[in-house]
């Protein structure tokens, strides 16, 4: 599709001798929430970082802003304007929130047809994440979970991406957060940025979602609107209840 951001195409994936990815093809279109869903070990971790080049053992294509980055280094993504927010957040526990973002900063971009993507400071986050303003000099270790998360998408955001892989947001975190978290991605999705979702909270997901690709033992088994997947609750029982 001439819009997409991300194409992955017939993309195959080993741990070691485990194959982990069989086949799997998606894409993410500009301005686009897509959920990719599924339970525990379906696979969907492996996917976005198998698309970040996190993963050496794999073939098939990764294709971002119409670039071929299937054999891409992790920091070469980065540069591109893909961003990534890790299911185990990785934030520095020695570092400040306001160390943490600078660490994420990079320079301006713009989307392949001219625009200007989105520009990130760290006055504009505060205002998208008060509860980091209210703590800029508190070191990493010494905030909850909730905020950690906030903290890794916010040093996500200062790289100034086009598009985000969120591997997770939703897990282990408060309710409070969890609605904080589904109005943020609403507003990333405003500016224009394109968000692929890992999540396996289907009420999260189609607060936010416009698609969804279910994934059960790393293979794709159903695609299409969230509206779909929401009033189908066979699927629903097949692919995400435990």
């Amino acid at each position: 599709m001439s819009d997409a951001l991300l194409t992955i195409a017939n993309l195959n994936t080993w741990y070691g001798a485990a194959q982990i990815i069989y086949d799997l093809s998606l894409n993410v279109q500009r301005g686009e929430v897509v959920a990719l869903m599924g339970r525990n070990g379906a696979g969907k971790s492996t996917t976005m970082r198998s698309a970040m080049g996190m993963i050496a053992k794999k073939t098939g294509s990764v294709q971002f802003i119409g670039q071929d980055i299937s054999h891409a280094k992790p920091y070469e993504i980065a540069r591109l304007g893909l961003g990534f927010t890790p299911e185990d957040r990785r934030v520095f526990s020695d570092l400040t929130v306001l160390e943490n973002l600078d660490i994420g900063r990079q320079p301006p971009r713009r989307f392949p047809n001219g625009k200007d993507a989105p520009l990130w400071t760290e006055e504009r986050l505060f205002k998208l994440f008060p509860n980091l303003g209210e703590m800029p000099d508190r070191p990493g270790g010494a905030m909850s979970g909730g905020e950690q998360q906030m903290l890794a998408v916010a040093r996500t955001l200062m790289g100034n991406p086009l598009m985000i892989l969120l591997d997770e947001p939703s897990e282990g975190v408060a309710p409070l957060i969890v609605e904080q978290m589904a109005n943020t991605i609403l507003e990333l999705k405003q500016q224009g940025l394109s968000i692929l979702l890992s999540e396996q909270n289907i009420h999260f997901a189609q607060l936010v979602s416009d698609r969804a690709y279910l994934l059960e033992k790393g293979q794709l088994r159903w695609e299409g609107s969230m509206a779909e997947l929401t009033t189908n609750t066979e699927l629903q029982r097949t692919y995400l209840t435990v």
